[in-house]
């Protein structure tokens, strides 16, 4: 895995979201940090408890400028349907095609296994690298941490 320079400029992209809309990385630039959240599949145990605990706690996230942006490599009809069945508010983002371009330039794409390690990002509001941490496959993230470090890049 090719880790991103912290204080490094965030790969830029747009990547289609639930709803089939564009969300480009870099339209955040100057107004919010941002979460970037690598998850490996829709509908998958810590997965679907991951983005179940960041909906119930997506006010602590939107009241200091910053936006979550979930991020896997399942077509966007199965993120529809993840999101409708999660009650998910926020953009879940598919890096389906080009299969895992996105998720390769941020060096946390298993190619054994087809789809994203489980990682964050935290961006800046000026687009550079602030914080980043890799956790195994069967251990969910510490959103406590994913607060503190969005507050801080803020």
């Amino acid at each position: 895995m090719t880790e991103l320079e912290i204080g490094g400029p965030a790969p830029d992209f747009t990547l289609r979201d639930q709803f089939g809309q564009d969300i480009t990385l870099s339209s955040y630039r100057g107004s919010k940090a941002v979460a970037l959240v690598f998850y490996p599949a829709a509908f998958s145990g810590v997965c679907t408890g991951e983005m179940a605990t960041i909906r119930a706690r997506l006010d602590e996230f939107m009241t200091f400028d910053t936006e979550v942006l979930a991020i896997s490599c399942d077509p966007t009809y199965s993120l529809r349907a993840f999101a409708d069945a999660e009650g998910l508010n926020f953009p879940l983002l598919s890096d389906f095609w080009p299969h895992g371009a996105v998720t390769s330039a941020y060096g946390v794409f298993d190619e054994t296994k087809g789809k994203p390690r489980r990682s964050t990002y935290v961006v800046d509001r000026q687009g550079l690298v602030r914080w980043s941490v890799h956790n195994p496959s069967p251990e969910g993230r510490d959103l406590d941490e994913l607060l503190a470090q969005l507050r801080a890049a803020v």
